[in-house]
């Protein structure tokens, strides 16, 4: 199905299962540690031995030798795979660093020999005894002090320039020119990297815990050098990933590689805390300089955002200047990306990359500036608000309701009552403060296919290789079923995460709620069709409802329609060109209220509120759930993440959960949620948007603005830790 024209009147808009906080239907399987995570394929992959990964202790050079001998004859051990015995292994193509370190290392813990071993035991126990010597080579480490070296990425964002931004800066009434500093940051999902392989002949199967299942087939095919044909990807239940899985990383390389080495016998790998700090991906760090020129009346008349960030050779930056394209007007407007040279483990996709650091500085510019203007913050807001591409003016937005979500947020969160003047608000010893920050984040589509069958019991069955990393992938994906096919959930059977079906857009970006159930439609468009052809019925007037096919007077069960045979329809939703003639994204305006300790600088969030606008909500019980862990999440991006460096040796040096903190129960207040009554017909047949990264966008500036309005400390290096704040005290 193509959909390239804005959707109209559809089975969607009935809106009887669809629309509904309907439970997820996966949580009893999850409750009760009866889902099967990739480390738990006993079921599926009995008898498996254990791999265990030891990576490089050096950050850049080159192996001279590596000794095995006593790690092979080390108790249980079955088999030591290093660079040297491994075979021919490639580099996919979305990978910038290999999963495989030999001769030459690129990053510490880049791994370096996998043990294969009867347990898990003896094979950790067995890696101490590998005797690795290395060349160290001179490294780059630092950010800051690369920053004059960075240059223009070859890919991502590129610079744009609009009007005469110097010249309407230079001549701005009241001007903001700040620098930003955001730390780099760890995924912290749940569930490790984790994976179980085993090989049947020449045939790889990998149940592993991975975002993307296409990609996972491309990227082993990639680096195994064996056609995709021979590689079978499961991935049914995903402890988070927060975009730290959209590729396959070493522990899915080195499980395969260990099984072969031991005759295809099933391998179970999972990689530590700190091997996924260091040897996975990470969120890089930025520097970013925000200029913006207003009138005294607060219209915007020039505005500029740069940012720098690293990578290691041939990786891309973090594209933080996203959302300064979009996300106000103003004639006069530059962005430019660059990109270090950084010799620390691969910087990649975090959840909501580029806007949610990009945000952390702009709408902490946007608060200096309104305070400089004496003027409220969700105010000039609104007077800067655009309904078109502010580069690009004939482009109009899809749907935009940043006022809406303002105003309503600012009213449900009793903003009326903020003291602008900082320190003038106490609780005891609590300096109190009231901040907010907009939110946004681009509507992203990709082309997703799914199959959908109806049994001779009336039973609808959908597959598709779609991922649920925590998000209710089969829940929504279920309920879209049932509102196309006139069946209640009960009758649904939805089975994802798996390379033998038709392949959907996977979970990231924010994309995938929107475009997976976008593929289910079509997908159940076709088997309507079939259905009423079947039962030569005019498929412009059926109506399928209550597990019945009725067109006029005439009514067939579904059960009867499909026969003993049953029958099934595929297809997959293909995105057209409306987003070039339509900008599309979500928005949302974040409200949040701090205490700080007046004696000790301790920060806590007491309140957090905030109102969103993104399409169709599919499901409101699970989409609320995703943007209060978002929110949550930019709690910790706010006040306590912080990836340390070690300069010298180039490795995070906070590399687990004691010391890389992020937030607890304790941490985090009630949040209220709201969501505004939108369609968007321009996005897709569903008329649905992402929310999912939503929520985190824009929520940390939120907090650094209201520990402003509480203590008169303006921080603009994230975290916001105490020894930023106090002694600085008004």
């Amino acid at each position: 199905m193509k959909f390239d024209t804005p959707a109209t009147a559809n089975p969607t808009d009935r809106m009887k299962v669809l629309g509904k906080p309907i439970d997820r239907i996966d949580g009893k399987l999850k409750t009760t540690g009866t889902a099967h995570y990739a480390y738990e394929r006993s079921d599926a992959a009995p008898n498996a031995a254990y791999g265990y990964i030891l990576g490089s202790s050096i950050a850049k050079g080159r192996i001279e030798s590596i000794d095995v001998a006593d790690a092979k004859a080390a108790p249980g051990v079955l088999a030591v795979v290093t660079y040297e015995n491994a075979g021919k292994i490639g580099k996919a193509k979305n990978h910038t660093a290999r999963m495989l370190a030999g001769p030459d290392v690129q990053h510490y813990d880049q791994a370096v020999a996998v043990v294969v071993a009867e347990t898990f035991e003896q094979a950790r126990a067995a890696t101490k005894l590998l005797r690795v010597n290395y060349a160290r080579a001179k490294g780059n480490f630092d950010l800051a002090a690369s920053q004059g070296s960075a240059t223009k990425p070859k890919s991502g964002t590129p610079d744009t320039a609009v009007g005469d931004f110097a010249g309407a800066f230079a001549k701005a009434a009241v001007k903001v020119d700040e620098r930003y500093t955001t730390p780099d940051q760890s995924h912290q999902m749940m569930e490790p990297h984790s994976t179980t392989a085993a090989w049947t002949g020449d045939k790889l199967t990998l149940w592993t815990s991975n975002q993307m299942i296409a990609w996972a087939v491309g990227d082993m095919s990639e680096t195994l050098l064996i056609p995709k044909d021979n590689i079978h990807v499961m991935s049914p239940y995903v402890g988070g990933g927060f975009g730290s899985k959209l590729w396959i990383r070493s522990d899915a390389v080195m499980a395969a590689l260990g099984s072969r080495a031991i005759g295809g016998r099933p391998v179970k790998l999972a990689l530590t805390r700190p091997q996924v700090m260091n040897n996975t991906t990470h969120r890089p760090a930025t520097i970013q300089r925000l200029r913006i020129g207003a009138q005294k009346g607060g219209k915007i008349t020039a505005i500029a955002h740069e940012s720098w960030s690293g990578d290691l050779p041939g990786g891309g930056p973090e594209t933080a200047p996203n959302a300064t394209r979009l996300l106000y007007a103003g004639a006069n407007r530059m962005t430019a990306t660059r990109l270090a040279v950084l010799d620390l483990p691969e910087g990649n996709a975090m959840r909501a990359p580029g806007e949610a650091v990009g945000l952390l500085a702009l709408e902490a510019a946007m608060d200096e500036l309104a305070e400089k203007l004496k003027m409220d913050p969700v105010q000039l807001r609104i007077v800067n608000d655009t309904q078109v591409d502010p580069e690009k003016p004939s482009r109009q937005f899809s749907q935009r309701d940043l006022v809406g979500c303002l105003k309503t947020g600012a009213e449900r969160f009793g903003w009326n009552k903020r003291n602008p003047v900082p320190g003038q608000v106490r609780d005891g010893r609590w300096l109190v403060g009231m901040g907010m920050a907009s939110a946004f984040r681009d509507n992203v589509t990709m082309k997703s296919g799914a199959r959908v069958g109806i049994d001779k019991k009336g039973m609808v069955t959908v597959a598709t290789d779609m991922t649920d990393i925590g998000t209710g992938s089969y829940t929504i994906i279920g309920q879209t079923v049932a509102e196309l096919m006139g069946v209640p959930m009960d009758k649904v059977i939805v089975l994802l995460g798996d390379s033998s079906f038709p392949a959907s857009s996977g979970s990231g970006g924010q994309w995938g709620g929107n475009s997976s159930t976008a593929g289910v439609y079509a997908a159940c468009m076709a088997l309507r069709e079939s259905v009423a052809r079947k039962l030569g019925f005019n498929s412009d007037d059926v109506v399928f409802e209550d597990g019945k096919v009725k067109s006029g007077n005439r009514s067939v069960s579904l059960s009867e329609a499909a026969g003993d045979a049953g029958l099934s329809a595929e297809d997959s939703i293909e995105f057209g060109d409306l987003t070039k003639t339509y900008a599309q994204a979500t928005f949302g305006a974040h409200f949040v209220e701090v205490g700080v300790d007046s004696a000790t600088g301790e920060i806590r969030v007491r309140r957090m509120s905030g109102a969103f606008a993104a399409g169709r909500i599919l499901n409101p019980k699970s989409a609320r759930s995703q943007v209060i862990g978002a929110m949550t999440m930019g709690v910790g991006a706010a006040l306590m993440e912080d990836a340390i460096v070690d300069t010298r040796f180039g490795y995070f040096v906070n590399h687990d959960l004691a010391e890389y903190h992020v937030p607890a129960h304790a941490d985090i207040p009630m949040q209220d949620v709201f969501f505004m009554d939108e369609l968007d017909e321009k996005s897709s047949p569903m008329k649905a948007k992402g929310i999912g990264e939503l929520g985190l966008c824009g929520v940390g500036a939120a907090i650094a603005n209201a520990v402003y309005n509480a203590c008169g400390v303006r921080v603009r290096e994230y975290p916001l830790t105490l020894d930023k704040v106090i002694g600085k005290m008004v």
